[in-house]
C-alpha cells in the first residue's frame, strides 16, 4: 500500500485549499439543503482528490458498493468554517478495502497538521506517535461534539446528553468540523466526541486515527458493528478507554427509544 503517495495526495489538495481561501469570495456558495454548503473550492479538490487516489491505487473507487477497495473522502470538511475564514477546516480521507478501514488521513488545514493512520500500524501527526491508551477521565477532561443544524427530530434527546454532558466532563466544544473532532481527541486534546446526523466521509478516517490511537468508536449504543457499518450508523461515540464506558452510557441513556 502506498501510503506516502496517498499522504502527498491529500496534502496536495489540502494545500491547494489553502491558497484558494486567500481570494475566496463567498458570493460563490450554494446552498444544498438548509444549513449546508458547497463552493467550487469543495468540488474542485473532490475532482482532484479523486484522480489523485485512484492514480496511486488502480482499481480503486470512491464510496461505492461493498467488497474491493473504495476511497471515503470529504474534500473540505467545515465547510461552513471556511465560508466564513473561521478553521478549523480540513480534508477527511479514508481507504475501506472490503468492509474494513485500513488507511486515513485528516489534513487539518487550520494549524496545517496532517494527521494519519494504518490498520495495525498506529496514528501519526506529522510523524509524531500518538497514543490515548492513558488518557484522562472525562470527569477531568473535554468531550467534543457537533449541533444539529439540518435534522432535528431528536433535539430533546441531544439536549439531554448535552446537559448530562456538562455535568459530567470539565467542558464541551464544539468546532464545526467532525473530522478534526476525532483528529483532535487520537491526539489527546479531547477525552471524547459526540454527535449524531453523520455522513460516512464526515467520520471515516477519524474512527481509524482514533481506534489506532488507542480508543473506541461505536454508535451511541455500544454496538458490535464493524467498520462497514459503523459509518453508516449516522451516529458516533468515540473516547479513550478511561472515558468510552461513561460516555457511551450517557448517548445510550439520552438516544435509546423509550
Amino acid at each position: 500500500m502506498s501510503s506516502l503517495l496517498f499522504t502527498q495526495a491529500v496534502r496536495e489538495v489540502g494545500d491547494w485549499i489553502r491558497s484558494e481561501r486567500r481570494e475566496f469570495n463567498a458570493n460563490k456558495v450554494e446552498t444544498k439543503a438548509l444549513n449546508s454548503l458547497v463552493s467550487y473550492v469543495d468540488q474542485q479538490a473532490e475532482l482532484m482528490l479523486i484522480e489523485r487516489l485512484t492514480t496511486a491505487l488502480p482499481g480503486s473507487g470512491v464510496l461505492g458498493e461493498e467488497g474491493g477497495s473504495n476511497w471515503i473522502i470529504d474534500p473540505l470538511d467545515g465547510t461552513t468554517n471556511f465560508i466564513h475564514d473561521l478553521p478549523p477546516y480540513a480534508v477527511s480521507v479514508a481507504l475501506m478495502r472490503g468492509r474494513d478501514l485500513v488507511w486515513a488521513a485528516v489534513y487539518e488545514l487550520g494549524q496545517g497538521r496532517m494527521f494519519t493512520a494504518e490498520l495495525g500500524g498506529g496514528a501519526f501527526c506529522d510523524g509524531r506517535s500518538l497514543s490515548i491508551r492513558d488518557g484522562a477521565p472525562m470527569s477531568s477532561g473535554l468531550v467534543a461534539t457537533g449541533f444539529p443544524y439540518h435534522e432535528f427530530s431528536q433535539m430533546p434527546q441531544y439536549l439531554n446528553a448535552l446537559q448530562a454532558c456538562f455535568r459530567a466532563a470539565r467542558g464541551i466544544r464544539r468546532f464545526g468540523s467532525a473530522a478534526t473532532d476525532l483528529a483532535w481527541l487520537a491526539d489527546g486534546r479531547f477525552q471524547g466526541f459526540f454527535e449524531q446526523g453523520l455522513a460516512p466521509w464526515d467520520v471515516a478516517a477519524g474512527i481509524l486515527l482514533v481506534r489506532e490511537a488507542g480508543g473506541t468508536v461505536s454508535d451511541f449504543f455500544g454496538s458490535d458493528l464493524d467498520d462497514y457499518d459503523l459509518v453508516r450508523s449516522g451516529s458516533i461515540t468515540a473516547a479513550n478507554p478511561s472515558t468510552y464506558r461513561d460516555l457511551v452510557s450517557l448517548t445510550t441513556d439520552s438516544f435509546l427509544p423509550t
